[in-house]
């Protein structure tokens, strides 16, 4: 697995979240098949999954006062807060399968754990666990050809501004037995790592790669930041919220929440035309994984169609939610629309 390096020299910030992540797309994009794996820190970020409603999870508010930025990258999940504690971890590779790459991804970063003494294991759909209490979250997406999976790496942190920044449901936190975020979270600092953060990222990487990195060229960081300006595009930043509100002007809402296990909390959103039987605006939010683009795939096919069971079957039948949202069944989407 090589190593991507960033130039020491390199004139920009390179603290800015959007800009990893777009080292993340170029490095599938761009580079030749095969594994790749890179480190990074950001300034304090909250992280926002691809189809999260960020009003609803995120303390706006509190990291506009505190200078928290607030991003929205392109994988599932839910809402993650980072900063100079906290490690970054991207993987990317050729295989397709969502279930395979993420397994030997979290694998991977718990034996790293594990050999430092940790007792660390990869747990449910996306966590690394020390003991009962997570020290890591991780997403997935797919791009032509290749995938990736990245997460976080609590060194440190800060629970006061972890506590504030990101508001998760009551739902989502009674699903998972707790009552607020920190009591749930744990860190290496916490756990007695002997080791510094400079040490730690070191260890991570060698235990990792092989000893053949590839090292970013000026000509890659300048493509690399044109891709990094459509995570500031305000239509991509808030695609979800904005859809959101427009619904409150139709009339009649229908919302229906829950939080299925194993899959993630989802939010079904649509408005029915004055007579109730056709719907419109049709939405699905939350921290669920997908392999695939929801809103054009799943959502786009509801528009228009009759609220009745025979009409969505119709639907469910030429659309198989499962290859979009893996887990979610015909059946289970079904429930979530008709309650």
């Amino acid at each position: 697995m090589r190593h991507i390096k960033i130039p020491e020299n390199h004139k920009n910030d390179p603290r800015r979240l959007p800009f990893y992540l777009s080292i993340e797309e170029w490095v599938a994009k761009h580079m030749p098949a095969g594994d790749y794996f890179f480190s990074w820190r950001v300034n304090p970020t909250v992280i926002c999954g691809r189809n999260q409603e960020i009003d609803k999870e995120v303390n706006l508010d509190y990291c506009r006062q505190h200078g928290v930025d607030v991003v929205r990258r392109k994988s599932g999940g839910g809402c993650v807060y980072a900063d100079m504690q906290n490690f970054m971890f991207s993987f990317i590779t050729d295989s397709d399968k969502v279930t395979e790459v993420f397994a030997r991804y979290t694998s991977m970063i718990a034996e790293q754990l594990q050999k430092l003494g940790f007792d660390a294991i990869a747990s449910g759909r996306n966590d690394i666990l020390i003991g009962e209490k997570k020290v890591s979250g991780n997403a997935f997406y797919h791009m032509p050809g290749r995938s990736i999976a990245h997460g976080t790496m609590l060194y440190d942190f800060d629970p006061v501004c972890l506590l504030n920044a990101i508001t998760p449901s009551k739902a989502k936190l009674e699903s998972k037995g707790v009552k607020s975020v920190p009591m749930r979270v744990t860190c290496l600092k916490n756990e007695g790592i002997a080791l510094t953060p400079e040490e730690f990222e070191k260890f991570m990487i060698q235990g990792i790669t092989d000893d053949n990195p590839y090292t970013l060229t000026e000509e890659d960081l300048h493509e690399i930041e044109e891709i990094e300006k459509g995570y500031y595009d305000p239509s991509y930043l808030r695609i979800v919220s904005q859809k959101g509100s427009a619904l409150k002007d139709s009339s009649k809402l229908v919302t229906r929440r829950e939080v299925i296990k194993g899959l993630g909390e989802f939010c079904i959103e649509y408005s029915l035309d004055r007579s109730g039987n056709e719907i419109h605006n049709f939405n699905i939010s939350g921290d669920f994984f997908m392999n695939a683009d929801v809103e054009t795939l799943l959502c786009r096919p509801f528009e228009g169609k009759r609220c009745d069971k025979e009409s969505l079957l119709q639907v469910l039948d030429e659309i198989n939610p499962e290859k979009i949202i893996p887990g979610l069944t015909s059946d289970i989407l079904l429930r979530l629309i008709c309650g």
